[in-house]
């Protein structure tokens, strides 16, 4: 019989706080990540600093934040009050210390409730804090959550307000990068929710004067605009709405308090439902709920006293009430929408006429597709009870009270060889795999009709769970894992068309991605080191010299399950598909995708780049 463990006094420990968020960050701030995912960790600590400056503004205090990113270090300067310098140490280290506690202070704040900038520390390899007001300054450093300095000046001429440094600890987050187009999406929503405030980022400058609306407007060309946007306003709400004329899904930006609730909530379920209520009962007609949300592209944001979300970095709201004598947030929102709207359309008939003329062109295209739809989702139906292309896993995106629900990720393939590396090598817990069995279809220019009537497109819609909106989404990372030779680009570009061409919102959300495989190997008896382009695989054989072994990988099929574990694993390398708003996703789907071949020879021809490769001669 196995010896009985004692369970004493001595088997329980207490981890102090800066402890228990380095030994499950998880808890605090969603998943670490390397920075090529909007929310990966380094993300998440940037906008707990900058909350804190953001509540000083909607205070009244400082209309300007200053933001610098060199290298791995971040600066935040905001000109609001200062934090009160006898509590500057406190406030940064000491867990149930913070002004959100007091409701009266900050009644609809952004920040974590005291514990942002404190898991922000205990996560820095160097953090430093720095208060300035009546004239007097503070500040004190730390590493890793540990005090090392502390300084007090009593007279100093600097403006009053908060500087935040830090560093984020590379023995956490391995191998990061911030990618400034995550950063600048991050502050541009900070400017809309928060018309008049100036935001400085490494020079740049950040302003919006309309809100919701520039926030719409920036996001989409105005070609593709079907009427100018609808823009309300109300005490605690603010909405904007329009029409794409290309796109086919429903495409929604929603914050709470500030906060960009990525994955939804009880205030976007509210806003969707009354957007439908309102227009039916305006123009007398029983729509179909998803005729009328077709191809809508719309803003909102809310402002809740004390809102739960359903997750710690708060990207889905869980709250069913407004606060204080306010009603239910359904209600708040279904009767402001209901008496707003319905005004709007009223004052603006020809904008009225526009939208009905595109709830019946989406009423006959539904019913156009409604008889191949039925075939397809029966024809889904069988092939998923015995589905060999989706090899799925135990975690989705939508359960968000599953701390692991950011790192759902699927894998899409070419063939069986690269689908079986990474079946066996995945983690099945976060990790799907989906199958193609060669080249899809050129979709460009194609109605929706072809994802219903190709089998592949079909199976992947039903995968993804996105036939009707985002919100069901099951993975939140999608990534396109092909050979990196000719035929896996060209499997690369014709999924990222199908995508651009149906599904548009799963690439401007920051849902898809490229998986990074080594070029090469190098190895010698003692070590392999996996090389990613030309210039780590010259680094490796100065590294491992005289003669190191030098393997070049073809395809993914050639690549063991037990090597491949290393490239999906904790150092996954993704590169991130992403929009250059300024062109339109018709432009450039019809200059790449269309039938203008010799413009696009000329294209290739002048931009074309030969690599060659190198033998060593060992």
């Amino acid at each position: 019989m196995a010896e009985q463990t004692n369970y004493t006094e001595d088997n329980i420990r207490s981890l102090d706080w800066k402890e228990h968020i380095r030994m499950r960050p998880g808890m605090y701030i969603g998943k670490l990540g390397d920075g090529s995912s909007p929310d990966d960790g380094i993300y998440i600590l940037i906008k707990e600093v900058i909350d804190n400056s953001i509540d000083e503004f909607v205070m009244g205090a400082g209309k300007q934040i200053k933001i610098s990113i060199i290298g791995e270090k971040v600066i935040v300067r905001d000109y609001g009050r200062g934090i009160p310098l006898g509590k500057v140490v406190d406030v940064v280290s000491k867990m149930n210390t913070g002004g959100k506690y007091d409701s009266k202070a900050f009644k609809k704040s952004v920040g974590l409730n005291g514990v942002g900038t404190k898991a922000v520390n205990a996560l820095s390899s160097y953090f430093r804090v720095e208060s300035t007001r009546d004239g007097k300054s503070a500040s004190a450093e730390f590493e890793k959550g540990e005090l090392t300095n502390q300084e007090n000046l009593d007279d100093t001429s600097r403006r009053k307000g908060t500087k935040v440094s830090f560093v984020p600890d590379d023995s956490i987050f391995k191998k990061y990068k911030y990618r400034s187009e995550y950063v600048v999406k991050m502050l541009k929503n900070y400017v809309y929710l928060n018309p008049g405030l100036t935001i400085l980022f490494n020079g740049e400058k950040y302003f919006s004067e309309h809100g919701l609306k520039d926030l719409l407007q920036d996001n989409m060309n105005e070609s593709d605009m079907l009427y100018p946007i609808i823009h309300l306003r109300g005490d605690d709400i603010e909405v904007a709405i329009t029409h794409s004329k290309t796109q086919y899904s429903e495409e929604y930006h929603s914050f709470v308090n500030g906060q960009n609730t990525t994955q939804g909530g009880t205030h976007l379920a509210a806003f969707r439902e009354a957007v439908v209520k309102t227009i039916r009962e305006y123009f007398g007609k029983n729509y179909d709920a998803s005729d009328i949300r077709k191809s809508i592209v719309s803003a909102i944001a809310i402002k809740v006293m004390e809102p739960v979300f359903e997750s710690q970095t708060k990207t889905k709201l869980g709250s069913t009430d407004m606060g204080g004598d306010l009603p239910t947030v359904r209600t708040y929102i279904n009767d402001f929408v209901k008496t707003n709207l319905d005004n709007f359309l009223h004052k603006n008939p020809e904008i009225a006429d526009k939208v009905q003329r595109k709830i019946l062109q989406a009423e006959r295209e539904r019913k156009e597709l409604s008889g191949i739809r039925k075939l397809a989702k029966e024809r889904a139906k069988k092939a998923s009870l015995h589905n060999k292309k989706l090899r799925d896993c135990r975690v989705h995106f939508g359960d968000t009270k599953n701390e692991r629900n950011l790192e759902s990720t699927l894998f899409i393939t070419e063939g069986d060889s690269a689908s079986g590396s990474i079946t066996k090598s995945r983690d099945v817990n976060t990790q799907a795999v989906f199958s193609l069995k060669g080249k899809p279809l050129n979709s460009y220019g194609l109605s929706k009709k072809i994802v219903y009537e190709n089998e592949e497109f079909n199976l992947l819609q039903a995968a993804l769970n996105i036939e009707e909106s985002l919100e069901d989404l099951r993975y939140n990372n999608i990534v396109i894992a092909t050979d990196a030779d000719v035929d896996g680009m060209h499997i690369r570009l014709l999924l990222i068309t199908f995508f651009l061409q149906f599904f548009p919102e799963v690439i401007k959300e920051g849902h898809l991605y490229i998986l990074q495989t080594p070029l090469f190997r190098v190895r010698n008896k003692k070590e392999t080191i996996y090389c990613y382009s030309e210039e780590e695989r010259v680094k490796a054989i100065e590294k491992l010299k005289p003669k190191p072994e030098i393997t070049r990988f073809k395809g993914l099929g050639e690549i063991s399950p037990d090597e491949f574990k290393h490239f999906i694993g904790p150092d996954i390398r993704l590169d991130p598909v992403m929009l250059d708003r300024e062109t339109s996703i018709e432009e450039m789907l019809s200059f790449y995708m269309g039938k203008n071949t010799p413009t696009r020879q000329e294209f290739i021809i002048e931009n074309l780049k030969v690599e060659l490769d190198v033998v060593e001669d060992l």
